[in-house]
């Protein structure tokens, strides 16, 4: 199926590891030019070098999304390189298990970081995205969520996170002056997704038993692969999905219980 996304201008945040590397090398993989950026620069070395053996163009930026400035320095990188972008990918985020099942000493701090890791973040990047696709009347926002911000489940900074990030999307889409110039607004919500070294891939090797009780409440009796929520993202930025702004959509294999 033929895309309609060679040659468009991607910036995918958190593009270095699990699903913001699957998201980028699957748009590479379409002939888009993707710019990533993370904390880790081994790890922006790497994705980069494989995004480049695609034969397009490549940017890997070292950057903290807590920090101002960054998102700043990250934005003049892009656009000092490519005039413009056409895709944002608000993958950056997590925090789903900072803080403590006790939520009463759990630090202020642990509310207001997941906050600004994950909607605030979202946030700034948008904001900054925007003018260059009114501009061209054209462009793609696509958030990545979490079931959790749609049910209740997860610990309340982290739900509370996510919820805002939906309702961002949500509230742009409705907006007349910037969906008819040619821009949409979506949220893609994975659930249980296996990526290494972080928090089911630790449980697969270290607790068996708590790793075992997740697969059994999935209804597809698995956890899902970064490729998965990458497919669906591709989709989404093409113009196969022009008609298809504000939604959330889950990729979970059946796990979630929101209509």
């Amino acid at each position: 199926m033929n895309y309609d996304l060679k040659d468009k201008y991607v910036l995918v945040t958190g593009g270095s590891h699990g699903i913001g590397r699957g998201i980028a090398l699957a748009l590479a993989d379409e002939g888009c030019n993707v710019a990533i950026c993370a904390r880790t620069k081994s790890r922006l070395d790497d994705t980069v070098a494989e995004l480049k053996q695609k034969g397009i163009q490549a940017i890997g930026i070292v950057a903290d999304v807590m920090i101002f400035s960054d998102i700043e320095w990250v934005m003049k990188s892009i656009i000092d390189s490519w005039g413009t972008i056409d895709i944002l990918v608000n993958n950056v985020g997590g925090g789903g298990r900072w803080g403590s099942d006790d939520i009463e000493q759990t630090s202020e701090n642990v509310w207001t970081d997941v906050y600004n890791k994950n909607a605030l973040a979202a946030v700034r990047f948008t904001m900054r995205v925007i003018p260059f696709m009114r501009k061209q009347k054209w462009g793609r926002v696509i958030t990545i969520n979490s079931i959790y911000g749609r049910e209740g489940g997860a610990r309340p900074w982290f739900s509370m996170a996510k919820s805002a990030e939906i309702s961002l999307m949500k509230s742009l889409s409705m907006n007349l002056d910037l969906v008819r110039d040619g821009i949409t607004f979506n949220s893609v919500a994975p659930g249980a997704i296996l990526i290494p070294d972080t928090g089911w891939d630790k449980a697969k090797k270290e607790n068996t038993k708590e790793y075992t009780q997740m697969i059994e409440t999935i209804p597809a009796g698995r956890l899902g692969e970064p490729e998965e929520v990458a497919n669906l993202v591709v989709f989404l930025c093409s113009s196969k999905a022009s008609y298809i702004n504000g939604v959330t959509i889950c990729v979970d294999g059946g796990y979630s219980h929101a209509l």
